[in-house]
């Protein structure tokens, strides 16, 4: 599934839903079905600067693609990353790179989170793209 194929399934699950404090609990639900990240890569170079929560993110690169892991201490947050997980994951670097991430808007999930929360969301954001660009670099030097 590309990239905008799973932002607008994420959109369209959640436009059915009205109420925000429905939509909370979809995202908590969402974070909980977040497989575990492995408790070693609970460091501080996996910590998201930027998150009033703690967030921890990993990547690795793996037949060309990038595969995450995460997980965080609060259960918002949580199902945040989780929602980015899932719709960075297994993707190249270039697709993540070029990726406009719209669905956040879509489902107005921008406007309902408090400033610091909207604050972690785009570090998340960053980070993510920030291992896609070392992947694509690593991937550059090795071809060349």
């Amino acid at each position: 599934m590309t990239i905008e194929e799973k932002q607008r399934e994420i959109t369209d699950e959640f436009a059915d839903i009205d109420e925000w404090l429905d939509r909370y609990a979809m995202i908590i639900d969402l974070g909980n079905q977040l497989p575990p990240i492995d408790e070693r890569l609970k460091t501080p170079e996996h910590l998201i600067e930027g998150c009033q929560s703690r967030v921890w993110l990993n990547a690795e690169l793996r037949d060309g693609k990038v595969y995450f892991t995460a997980d965080s201490d609060a259960i918002i947050v949580k199902g945040i990353i989780s929602l980015l997980v899932s719709v960075l994951d297994g993707h190249t670097p270039d697709e993540i790179l070029g990726a406009d991430l719209h669905f956040i808007d879509d489902i107005g999930l921008g406007e309902h989170l408090s400033p610091t929360r909207s604050n972690g969301l785009l570090a998340m954001v960053k980070q993510m793209r920030m291992y896609a660009l070392a992947f694509k670099t690593l991937q550059e030097k090795q071809n060349h």
